[in-house]
């Protein structure tokens, strides 16, 4: 996809900062220093939009990029650093929390993981939670470029075994050095919106609605 426009909206702290406009939106998760950062600037052609903190667990906020006035990436908090103090791995819970299971605008979530290393506990765990609330999930490996293209489908295999990926789940290599990847994650975004909006206007027409299901937040790993 072509990106003519993107740009940072807001650090959201709650439902009553989250935009209005209705656009579709698509949550970013991962560990800290996974490369949510560099993905997002690369997605969205616009080197320094979306700051790298040199200090992991940094992020507290939903953070909101609008791209072609079309979509929203929203980048959550990354999980799994063990200085961030425990009250505020609480609030990111909650606040993570409310946004998954109630927010209507939500389309899919992206979890990027290091295609260096097997998934965390951490990783498992939520990608596990967003299969239990429903909600369909792209895995993308990052740092590509730092490992051979030989031992790219031996580490993916491990990947994918280790979350036990589901349903239309699918795995994208992704390096923000070198652009891999990132035409097919675009590819990926559009064909699941486009998806998502036909099943929205079946379901409209047959007036079915899914149901609200309460599963509970994952309980975080505090250590890497």
């Amino acid at each position: 996809m072509k990106v003519t426009s993107s740009e940072f909206v807001i650090s959201a702290v709650g439902p009553k900062q989250y935009p209005e406009d209705g656009l579709h939106e698509i949550a970013l998760v991962g560990r800290s220093n996974v490369g949510k950062s560099s993905l997002l600037n690369k997605m969205m052609n616009r080197k320094g939009l979306a700051r790298i903190s040199s200090r992991p667990g940094k992020t507290q906020t939903l953070n909101y990029f609008r791209v072609n006035n079309m979509l929203y990436f929203v980048d959550f908090p990354g999980y799994g650093y063990a200085k961030v103090a425990k009250t505020i791995k609480e609030q990111w819970g909650k606040m993570i929390e409310g946004y998954l299971k109630n927010r209507k605008e939500l389309r899919f979530v992206i979890q990027l993981v290091d295609i260096r290393h097997a998934p965390s506990k951490d990783d498992i765990a939520m990608y596990d939670w967003c299969k239990q609330i429903g909600i369909p999930t792209v895995v993308v490996a990052t740092k590509g470029d730092k490992i051979a293209r030989g031992r790219w489908l031996q580490h993916t295999k491990v990947i994918r075994q280790s979350l036990r990926l589901r349903g239309d789940d699918t795995i994208i290599i992704f390096s923000s050095e070198t652009g891999q990847g990132k035409d097919e994650l675009w590819g990926e975004i559009l064909r699941r919106l486009r998806a998502g909006d036909s099943e929205a206007e079946t379901d409209k027409a047959h007036g079915s609605h899914a149901p609200a299901q309460e599963t509970p937040a994952p309980a975080m790993q505090k250590n890497d």
